[in-house]
């Protein structure tokens, strides 16, 4: 009776560890897809991204610094926001007909290649129209690491610099739950991305108050049935609709739908 015990035991064991070994292989599977199609999709941006255009204008380019020790990116992101309004977690005219809203998690290796190669390409050829204003949700899937850094973009945005923040969090993200996000490196980003008042950023980001934030976040994310980052949605006048896939072509689809 034992020796059965034992083998069942056994046999459960090795079952689980199959289990759980498909479970990873499933989720890195898909993964290894959305990067795919974020690379078919932004081939061109990416050379567009690695090219940091001359603007002038814009009532936020003169507070924000041009280098941090440390900090990959400041020249480009200040590139790619000078002269568009932000408030809060919106990018872009409050009052366009249609919004994009992104759901993601700022330790997300999918996410931070949306940044890079889309997002540049749709701020600059639906926001800066003043068509559509671009909002971001927090929905925190990867770990523990994705809260901490979530609050200190929001507690950014309180001081118009969500975007410049995010953006740079993206351009010098590090393996997921590594421990990177400590307060050296959040901070390093704040004052990249013209966080003026660091005393009041931090006693901001440190609070409790962002917790319905992220909590709502998650749960309009399911809302639309999302279960990945990133995933968008799109708003207008002719309804709601979630959007399928996340390269440049479909979102603009699916703003023509919702206008």
């Amino acid at each position: 009776m034992e020796g059965r015990d034992q083998e069942r035991e056994r046999l459960r064991a090795e079952r689980e560890a199959a289990e759980s070994q498909d479970a990873a292989a499933t989720l890195a599977r898909k993964r290894r897809v959305q990067y795919l199609t974020l690379a078919a999709f932004g081939a061109v941006a990416v050379i567009v991204a690695l090219i940091v255009i001359s603007q002038s204008g814009g009532d936020d380019g003169n507070d924000t610094p041009t280098t941090v020790a440390g900090v990959k990116g400041v020249a480009q992101v200040n590139s790619e926001l000078r002269g568009i309004s932000q408030s809060g977690q919106t990018l872009g005219d409050a009052s366009a007909p249609v919004t994009v809203t992104e759901f993601g998690d700022p330790q997300c290796p999918v996410c931070k290649a949306f940044a890079e190669q889309i997002a540049p390409e749709l701020i600059s050829s639906e926001v800066k129209t003043a068509g559509v204003k671009y909002v971001y949700q927090p929905y925190l899937i990867i770990g523990p690491d994705s809260k901490p850094a979530m609050k200190a973009i929001l507690a950014a945005g309180e001081q118009n610099r969500f975007w410049n923040y995010l953006q740079l969090f993206y351009a010098n993200q590090g393996e997921e739950n590594s421990g990177y996000v400590t307060d050296d490196f959040l901070t390093n980003l704040a004052k990249a991305a013209g966080v003026s008042d660091i005393d009041a950023w931090n006693e901001s980001r440190n609070s409790s108050k962002w917790d319905a934030v992220i909590a709502k976040g998650t749960t309009d994310a399911e809302g639309f049935g999302f279960n990945g980052t990133p995933s968008l949605a799109a708003e207008g006048p002719s309804g709601t609709q979630a959007i399928n896939g996340f390269g440049l072509s479909e979102i603009q689809a699916a703003i023509q739908q919702v206008s």
